[in-house]
Order: C-alpha cells, then sequence, then structure tokens
C-alpha cells in the first residue's frame, strides 16, 4: 500500500490518519488507536449492551487509565475518541438516549453586570496588597465573565482543560481579571525554546499553563498595574493549580497580537519572547497566513524548568 494520511476535521478538533506502516488507524485529541485497540473497544461494546455512549466511555477511561491527576476521568476525551471511531466506521456506538444541546455551540454570552466605572488613579503603594480571588466555581465567576465579554477585545470565551478564573480588586472594586487554561499542544517557538521531543511534550504539557485573558478595566489608571499583577500570578499559579489539578506548573506562556500590542507589561514583569505564531491557526489545511502574526512569551516558574519539562516520567 502507498504511504499516505487521510485527513478529516469533526468539529474543528478531530483528525482522522490512516498510517498503515506503524498500525495506528486513528488518532483524536493526541489518543491514538490501533487494530488491537479498536477490537477491544468493539468488545466492550458488546459486553456492555446495555450501557449509553456515556458509560461506555466511562468503562474505556477505566480500561486505560485515562484519568486526570486530579482523579477525574477524562469522559469527554474518551466519547469523543469513540464518536470518531463510530463516524469512521471502525466500531458502531449505541443509538444517543438524548440529544442535548451543545453546551459550547448554544452557550450563552455573559449577562452584561454594571459596576462602578470611576477612575481609580492611585498608585501600587496605595493599593498593596490588592485582594487576588479565584472566581471559577463561585458567586463571582458571572462578574468575572461579564467584564471579560464586554472590557475585554476579544469577548469572553469559554475554557476547555484544565483553567483557573482570577478576579483582581482593590478597595473591593474589581480592577483587573486573568483566565488560564491548558497549555495549547503545539507551539512551534514555545516548542523549540524548552526543546522538548513530540512525545515528550504529550507526556508533560500539563505543567504549563496558558494566560487565555488578561484584562485591566478602562477606567483603572494605576501606573505598573498589569506587570505588578503579573508577578503575583507568577509567584501563586503553581501552588493555585496544584490544590485544584494535583500537580505543579513549570512554565506560563500567552500570545501578543502584533498588530495592537507590543507586550510591554510581560517584558517589564521578566517574561520573555520567544518567537512568534505562523499566523495560520492550528486547523489550517493551506500553509497561509489566515490570522494576524502573534508574538509568543514564556515565564519560567523555576530555574530547572527546562529539565522539569523533559523528564521521562511526571515528577
Amino acid at each position: 500500500m502507498k504511504k499516505s494520511d487521510f485527513f478529516l476535521a469533526f468539529n474543528s478538533k478531530l483528525v482522522f490518519i490512516a498510517a498503515m506502516e506503524n498500525n495506528i488507524l486513528f488518532k483524536y485529541r493526541g489518543k491514538t488507536a490501533t487494530a488491537e485497540n479498536i477490537e477491544f473497544i468493539s468488545k466492550l461494546i458488546a459486553d456492555n449492551p446495555n450501557d449509553s455512549r456515556y458509560g461506555l466511555s466511562v468503562k474505556l477511561c477505566r480500561a486505560w487509565n485515562w484519568i486526570q491527576a486530579n482523579g477525574a476521568l477524562r469522559d469527554m476525551v474518551a466519547r469523543g475518541f469513540m464518536l470518531g471511531l463510530h463516524r469512521a466506521g471502525h466500531i458502531t456506538l449505541p443509538a444517543p438516549r438524548h440529544s442535548p444541546k451543545n453546551p459550547f455551540i448554544y452557550r450563552k454570552k455573559p449577562v452584561k453586570i454594571e459596576i462602578d466605572q470611576s477612575e481609580i488613579t492611585e498608585c501600587i503603594a496605595d493599593i498593596s496588597p490588592v485582594q487576588v480571588a479565584l472566581v471559577r466555581n463561585t458567586s463571582q465567576e458571572k462578574l468575572f465573565n461579564s467584564l471579560i465579554e464586554h472590557h475585554h477585545y476579544l469577548g469572553y470565551c469559554h475554557p476547555v482543560g484544565e483553567q483557573l478564573k482570577y478576579l483582581i480588586s482593590v478597595k473591593e472594586r474589581p480592577v483587573a481579571c486573568f483566565a488560564w487554561s491548558s497549555a495549547p499542544r503545539h507551539i512551534g517557538a514555545r516548542d523549540r525554546y524548552i526543546g522538548w521531543d513530540k512525545q515528550t511534550r504529550e507526556r508533560n504539557l500539563h505543567h504549563i499553563a496558558y494566560n487565555t485573558r488578561f484584562l485591566i478595566l478602562e477606567w483603572v489608571k494605576i501606573p505598573h498595574l498589569a506587570s505588578h499583577l503579573l508577578g503575583l500570578m507568577a509567584r501563586r499559579i503553581s501552588k493555585d493549580w496544584q490544590a485544584s489539578y494535583n500537580h505543579p506548573l513549570f512554565f506560563l506562556e500567552t500570545f501578543v497580537d502584533t498588530e495592537r500590542f507590543y507586550g510591554t507589561c510581560y517584558k517589564s514583569a521578566n517574561w520573555e519572547c520567544i518567537g512568534q505564531t505562523t499566523g495560520r491557526g492550528k486547523n489550517d489545511q493551506t500553509n497561509k497566513q489566515n490570522r494576524s502574526i502573534k508574538s509568543v512569551w514564556g515565564y519560567p516558574l523555576c530555574r530547572d524548568f527546562s529539565q522539569q519539562l523533559q523528564k521521562t516520567s511526571s515528577p
């Protein structure tokens, strides 16, 4: 058989690869399936005829130890993986018992919450210490989402994977927001900077957090506040991540749109510009730029971050 790759995208995330020379028939979000794996799943379905698709995904997670560091099953990954195999004709799943609306497609935009917008013009010395609150799954999360949606130029986008949301306040008034999430699987500049190979990256990527949103509200006029807050984040985020997801962080990263910003606050907080994106996006099939070039900025959280991220087993 002539060597070839067959590519098919489902919901901009699913990739089907036929590569007979190494027996990998299918790939989804970094998970692969061989003929033996597909036979195992087919038997799992046959042995549990009364299970729903969700029930089968739970059994697959337990059989293959698809478990997050905090002990939660990766059942959403398993469901997507099995659905992709079903659509590609490798397995036959039972008919869906329910057809709920996809929350990522039909999710409502955050409602605008009005707050005091009078100027805050104090200096860092007068406001320290600022109040830093983790707001995910708290009563303040709606306010956080509203501020990002209505005051950040990119708006609110529901994060996926591991994530933390911080609301920063001064004298009980919100001044800034930080959103952090799981790092993108592949960033060429980042991967070259760390010096890891594909297998090591897949094994240790969860030790990197991606700053998806950073907002200082437009009526806040506190000099050097941005770099000050970035410093606060760097000092506490690994401990917070450990508490939430049972593993530390060794590196932080973000993108800065070079058509809008220079990345001055990141530079002032000792972040390093480590390269640029290609401007093609993660699902590009044309190899041509289709969006603005972003600069990639990184911040090591420990001196031996590179060695930690290249370990052959988790710390």
